[in-house]
């Protein structure tokens, strides 16, 4: 046949071609994911934000349990579900579909369990409380608040499973679709326990747990019913129990770094506490972490779709697929992380009045928000790349890294900058920086080293290793 008549399709595809098609497939899941973290995490904000019309005393119980729980338990069960996007991620690319539900159902048994141990710490958070220097009114609120919140903690672990589970199928619409419905129907259903009940905050915690719960029906009907979980659909087995060791081998390290990173921002909002004038550095710290944590939902959702497309690749075998993932997702991000600082930066002279009239306040928030733009930037990278991690199966070195960044320099320089050198929250807030570009040096150094090749194949032997093992157990 002659070589003009080869249709386009047979004709090789060249590496820009490639690459648009990598961006095209990473927006489909980021756009939408971010939507899914916002929805989610807005269930808690507008809990919180109906808490604040009942009093002071309230508000203040329910901020210091919000950030207690936060670290003790919804951060452990985020980090420890994370595990299935390296899991299900490698043996959906590997198409080993049935693995996916396996997976799924084995990681349900250790989150559970560790569900237990959480929710005595959070029936004796008054106690913790008050032993480290927490007024006893606002401590007696908080365990009031913890101890209804408890109930949220089952459905969430299994929350996150379902996500994890979906996001390695690209399955992004269901979830979106499922997330806006339940912060619809939370909004009427917590101002109804609040205020109509008068359940106060309980209601407000309660609520958390129904809206969770319904999400996880929802997503469960989904699952059970949907043609696209055909072939990842299983029913339990003794494959899920045997499972579970390989999930905590997985499911450890990415708990640890996570929470590595969470805790350090929540230990220098606690410091603050300690400066001259501790309420107007606590409130620019508290600014601090409002905005950066509304920002950080764009890169983890650009971070989840590295995960689920470089895990996906080297399940498949095709580890340079795996880095023209990687590259397109760092080109989003950078475009992203551009317009947001620029955006930020623009707008340092009034961001303060979107918390406050006070000028000190104001121009303080200006005189940070350069720090802040460094945040962000550092946010983005540190983001996209422990997707790569995840997604590869390295978590372990991102558990090193997060300790070395924030506990052996993030965090003391955060006090020396702070109470030696004097610079107070710029000084805190400064030190965390400083921790987060160690950070990401260190992952852009293992991410560039990275045996894409290797990293294939040691996927491809844990997926296909644990089938043939199957498989010889169910004959024998």
């Amino acid at each position: 046949m002659d070589e003009g008549l080869l249709s386009q399709a047979e004709q090789p595809r060249t590496w820009d071609v490639v690459l648009a098609e990598e961006i095209k497939r990473s927006c489909y899941i980021a756009l939408p994911m971010a939507l899914v973290m916002v929805s989610q995490n807005l269930l808690r904000v507008a809990s919180m934000s109906m808490v604040g019309h009942l009093g002071e005393l309230e508000l203040a119980g329910t901020a210091v349990a919000t950030s207690f729980t936060n670290v003790t338990g919804f951060s452990l069960l985020f980090g420890m579900a994370s595990a299935l996007e390296t899991l299900c991620g490698q043996a959906y690319g590997a198409r080993q579909y049935h693995r996916l539900g396996t997976y799924t159902y084995g990681a349900m048994v250790p989150l559970i369990l560790v569900c237990f141990p959480i929710s005595i710490v959070w029936v004796y958070i008054d106690k913790i409380l008050i032993l480290v220097g927490q007024d006893p009114l606002i401590s007696a609120q908080a365990r009031k608040y913890s101890v209804w919140l408890i109930p949220t903690l089952f459905p969430y672990a299994i929350l996150q499973l379902f996500v994890r589970y979906l996001l390695s199928q690209s399955l992004i619409f269901p979830m979106l679709w499922s997330s806006v419905a339940v912060l619809v129907i939370h909004v009427p259903v917590c101002w109804a326990l609040v205020f109509k009940l008068g359940l106060g905050t309980a209601g407000a915690a309660l609520a958390i747990g129904i809206a969770y719960t319904l999400n996880v029906i929802l997503l469960g009907f989904y699952l059970y019913h949907s043609e696209a979980c055909e072939k990842t659909r299983v029913t339990f087995s003794v494959d899920g129990l045997r499972s579970i060791r390989e999930f905590l081998s997985f499911a450890i390290p990415s708990a640890v770094m996570i929470c590595l990173e969470w805790w350090s921002y929540e230990i220098v909002a606690l410091i603050s506490g300690l400066l001259p004038n501790p309420q107007l550095e606590t409130s620019v710290l508290s600014i601090c972490l409002s905005v950066t944590a509304l920002h950080y939902y764009i890169p983890y959702s650009f971070g989840a779709a590295a995960s689920t497309r470089v895990s996906n690749e080297l399940g498949a075998g095709n580890p340079q697929a795996a880095k023209t993932a990687l590259l397109a997702v760092t080109g989003l991000g950078a475009v992203e992380v551009i317009i947001a600082i620029t955006t930020l930066f623009c707008s340092r002279s009034i961001l303060g009045y979107a918390f406050g009239n006070e000028q000190e306040l104001i121009d303080y928030v200006k005189d940070i928000t350069g720090l802040l733009c460094f945040t962000i930037f550092a946010d983005t990278i540190q983001a996209i790349l422990s997707g790569v991690a995840r997604g590869s199966g390295w978590q372990h070195i991102g558990a090193y890294i997060n300790l070395g960044s924030y506990y052996l320099v993030g965090v003391p320089m955060a006090l020396v900058l702070g109470f030696v050198v004097h610079l107070n929250g710029q000084g805190l807030w400064g030190g965390l920086v400083i921790g987060s570009i160690v950070q990401c040096i260190l992952l852009t150094l293992i991410a560039c080293s990275t045996n894409w090749e290797k990293q294939a194949t040691m996927a491809r032997e844990r997926i296909f290793l644990h089938a043939v093992t199957d498989k010889e157990q169910f004959v024998n």
